[in-house]
């Protein structure tokens, strides 16, 4: 790509460089290239080589979440853990795990060592292998042991980190600087000893340095045998401009540093950790180091998801053409999975992997994305890994044309005679006309005044709901009222009793009845409790409790969901074939919170339970209508379906 004329000013001391014409940007950026398998361009990457990268373009990506990533306060994993982490990262292709500190406990050393094993001997179809990293410090005994573990892996690397700042020097390794030089070219040599020729040299605090001695140290170490030189951010100190200062200097300055790779590897204190590592890899450095989900020490890393997409979508035109070997597509993947082991739970703003990242609320941006994906997105949900269907969210913002088209998506759409008339056969089930259209909107808006996001539950609550019915009643309580009702549980268990469970239900006719169930636990026995009374032809499909806070009484949260089965599975697929998530089962679902978990289960079971009647109910009274007014035009099959659904909820 030709580089645009450049003029210099001076400011001061301090040369600018200022583009003398703006480069031409395409109007949009969308990431359409991810497969499984790499980009659809075939760019291979460099053939790996320790202390070069054959393009000069190329970066390598060291991902440290199992090492960097675990020093996070709470954020330990188990050997097994690490193991699927570090499977998940070779799908996602970084170039380097940095998969621990092996001299840190035995069971670190393990970890480390199963993967070097396994994941550092899984060739994929390209020929890419990752390299499999260690870190420790530059004792001799640190050393050793890393090697041990990471020299199983086809391509094993050490990083040795050694401080190199004045206050390290001074205040916690009580070493001069003559004896940081001597340590850090021992601890190279003594690698090369034990056959270890991909050596990594961390100049701790390189950021708050002297340069002068950061140059003299690092030419040193490469002399010594050193392939990277990771110099890194360590506290969050630098600007971006200092950074790549910082960088540029090393590069202009020290002894034989065009014989290695220079990486980055920022820390997030001021929230800088991204820009300062691009800001590095533009000064030079060919390899930045990274964790998923951006976790770490005290206020984490640089963001691999963020370093990652930042040079997909602007490498090409306003940072000279980098890129990167990773497979976006399994970006998302990844942080579930380092979210889920670590416990670090991923912020919902967070960019790309957050779960408002591609979620738009306001009817304005609805409408664009809705017409025209681009208009407020630079990169599909897909791209990243994501499931389709994610960017729209109901809220008070959210106009018509939202609400209807996730109405459509839900298997309530209308096709273009069906919209002028009204009392013709249903075939998506439903079918709203216009008017019914704009029923469900105005409901809707009343309901998104009282909460802040409106589920597909709710919407599906506004449309079966019988609102002559219920007409005078909040939605809360036409969601229970001439249905079943919670009376009382009493559950017996423990680990000398069969765990059993009597509840009393009031039934949709007013009269109380009384059941008891048997089960595996006391949860188990009251669903079955219930099932004898409503029977009902649904399916648990899944089932969730989770405590609020820490401590025995503190409230907790079930949610259920469940599924029709037999004929009303039936009749549901038939409703749902053409919409656009046909694939989808459809489901209902109930949340309730109380101290007891399992009274708050068995409310949210009764919940799910009574949107599934209200489901059957209002399919029922449609298709009736549609039955009398086609005068008998109704198949005989289909008018037993019919009175299957009608059976299934007496």
């Amino acid at each position: 790509m030709a580089m645009q004329p450049k003029c210099s000013l001076q400011a001061g001391s301090r040369r600018v460089v200022v583009p003398t014409s703006r480069p031409k940007v395409k109007p949009t950026h969308v990431v359409r290239f991810q497969t499984l398998n790499g980009s659809e361009t075939g760019r291979k990457r460099p053939e790996y080589v320790a202390n070069r990268i054959s393009d000069p373009n190329y970066v390598r990506v060291l991902d440290t979440t199992l090492r960097d990533g675990e020093q996070s306060p709470g954020a330990t994993l188990t050997a097994r853990e690490k193991l699927e982490i570090a499977r998940q990262l070779s799908q996602l292709g970084v170039d380097v795990i940095e998969a621990g500190f092996p001299v840190s406990s035995p069971a670190d050393f393990e970890a480390v060592k199963q993967i070097a094993i396994e994941v550092g001997n899984e060739v994929q179809e390209d020929g890419y292998v990752p390299v499999i990293c260690g870190m420790g410090r530059t004792v001799f005994k640190d050393l050793e042991r890393t090697w041990e573990a990471v020299r199983h892996a086809q391509r094993p690397r050490v990083h040795m980190v050694l401080a190199t700042s004045e206050i390290h020097m001074q205040h916690k390794l009580h070493m001069t600087r003559d004896q940081v030089i001597e340590n850090a070219v021992a601890a190279c040599k003594h690698l090369q000893s034990m056959g270890c020729y991909d050596i990594e040299f961390c100049a701790e605090d390189a950021s708050r340095s002297d340069p002068a001695f950061l140059y003299e140290v690092l030419g040193a170490v490469i002399a010594a045998g050193a392939t990277t030189l990771n110099i890194p951010d360590t506290v969050g100190w630098s600007m971006p401009h200092e950074y790549s200062a910082l960088i540029a200097g090393i590069k202009a300055n020290t002894k034989g540093v065009d014989g290695v790779v220079l990486s980055t590897h920022c820390h997030d204190d001021l929230g800088l950790a991204t820009a300062n590592s691009l800001a590095g890899v533009l000064a030079g450095a060919r390899q930045i180091e990274c964790c998923v989900n951006g976790i770490g020490e005290r206020a984490g890393n640089a963001s691999l998801e963020q370093v990652v997409m930042a040079m997909a979508l602007r490498g090409e035109e306003t940072m000279g053409g980098l890129w990167n070997g990773i497979r976006p597509v399994h970006i998302y993947p990844a942080s579930r999975m380092v979210s889920s082991y670590s416990g670090m739970i991923v912020q919902p703003h967070m960019a790309i992997v957050g779960a408002n990242a591609f979620s738009h609320e306001s009817g304005m941006h609805q409408d664009g994305i809705l017409k025209h994906r681009e208009t407020y997105q630079i990169m599909t949900p897909e791209s990243v890994g994501l499931p389709k269907d994610t960017s729209i969210v109901l809220g008070k913002l959210s106009g018509r044309k939202a609400v209807s088209s996730r109405l459509e998506q839900l298997g309530f759409g209308l096709s273009a005679e069906e919209v002028n008339d009204v009392f013709k056969r249903f075939k998506l089930g439903f079918g709203l006309s216009a008017e019914e259209v704009n029923d469900v909107f105005k409901r809707f808006k009343a309901l998104a005044d009282k909460k802040k996001n409106v589920t597909d539950d709710d919407l599906m609550d506004l449309v079966t709901l019988d609102h002559e019915e219920c007409q005078g009643l909040e939605q809360e309580e036409c969601l229970g009222h001439g249905q079943w009702e919670l009376g009382y549980i009493q559950v017996v268990h423990g680990t000398m009793n069969v765990p059993t469970s009597a509840v009393t239900l009031k039934g949709p006719d007013g009269v109380t009845s009384v059941a008891q169930g048997v089960g595996t636990g006391p949860v188990d026995a009251t669903f079955k409790a219930i099932d004898s009374l409503v029977k009902l032809e649904a399916q648990l499909v899944d089932y969730s409790a989770q405590s609020l806070w820490d401590g025995s009484q503190a409230p907790v949260t079930a949610r259920v969901a469940i599924q029709p089965t037999g004929a009303l599975g039936e009749l549901a697929k038939q409703l749902r074939g053409g919409g656009s998530v046909e694939a989808k089962p459809l489901q209902f679902s109930g949340q309730d919170l109380d101290e007891d978990i399992v009274v708050c289960s068995a409310r949210a079971y009764l919940t799910a339970l009574n949107k599934m009647i209200g489901w059957v109910n209002a399919v029922n009274r449609k298709r009736g209508a549609a039955s009398s007014s086609s005068a008998g035009s109704a198949g005989k099959e289909e008018q037993q379906q019919q009175d299957k659904a009608h059976m299934a909820v007496r």
